[in-house]
């Protein structure tokens, strides 16, 4: 099933606010584009098509078929650089992903060959989660990564939050999904809750969708015969991924 992706953001939750150190833009690429990273670091990661990335005079390439069929492939810009994106192909999507950093790291490329691919979970909590920029990586605060789940399943699933320093059991971190439905007129649900229940939502997530995730527990389904995609951003000062689970559900995993 092909269709012409709907581009619309809309942007289904901002928490207390607006997040305050990830930035986020979804760009439907039709002339060059030229920025500076200014005090963010930055993560330039194809979604669909060809560009090619200039940064300090190096050109960089990136392609890729769309995000469920291929690994995904980026350039990581470090902060305080100018960048330069020009098309290769008649579409090109792509996703800049951003995080507050005072720390100047090494512009590079990421190739698909390098991302992992893990599988996660059991049915009905089974999905597919690809490191872009992991832990392992030398950024600054940033953490990004997809996550496609199986059709009918969940996914951030047991429930889990990143809210709080409190290693070695968590870190905190604020968050950002981009969600991708195919075939594109899917739907899927995400919850946001706190324990106190001073945020408890229930969000409707459709193509394109975003959701900004400042605190809190945030489970993802998606409905049968469809898969869902998203790509996420995390950026806290301590770059350690430790999700913190909700107790109450921990049973589901044995």
């Amino acid at each position: 099933m092909t269709r012409n992706p709907q581009l619309k953001i809309r942007e289904r939750y901002d928490g207390a606010g607006m997040l305050k150190d990830i930035r986020f833009r979804h760009v439907l690429l039709k002339k060059d584009m030229n920025f500076k990273s200014d005090s963010y670091e930055t993560a330039i990661v194809i979604l669909k098509g060809k560009c090619r990335i200039y940064v300090r005079g190096i050109e960089y390439r990136l392609k890729r078929k769309d995000v469920f069929t291929e690994k995904p492939s980026a350039v990581y810009v470090s902060v305080q650089d100018a960048v330069k994106i020009k098309r290769d192909s008649e579409f090109c999507e792509i996703a800049i992903c951003q995080t507050l950093s005072a720390e100047k790291k090494k512009t590079s490329l990421i190739l698909k060959e390098k991302v992992n691919k893990e599988e996660r979970g059991k049915l009905p909590y089974k999905r597919y989660v690809f490191d872009i920029i992991s832990e392992q990586f030398n950024a600054g605060t940033m953490l990004i990564g997809e996550t496609i789940n199986f059709s009918g399943n969940w996914s951030s699933y047991p429930p889990h939050k990143h809210d709080a320093n409190s290693l070695p059991y968590e870190t905190k971190m604020e968050e950002l999904y981009f969600f991708k439905l195919w075939p594109d007129n899917g739907f899927g649900f995400q919850r946001l809750y706190t324990k106190d229940r001073s945020i408890d939502k229930t969000l409707l997530i459709e193509n394109n969708d975003i959701v900004l995730i400042p605190k809190g527990y945030h489970p993802v389904c998606v409905m049968p015969g469809y898969k869902l995609y998203y790509l996420w951003i995390l950026a806290g000062k301590n770059r350690i991924l430790k999700p913190n689970e909700d107790s109450a559900y921990a049973w589901t995993k044995t």
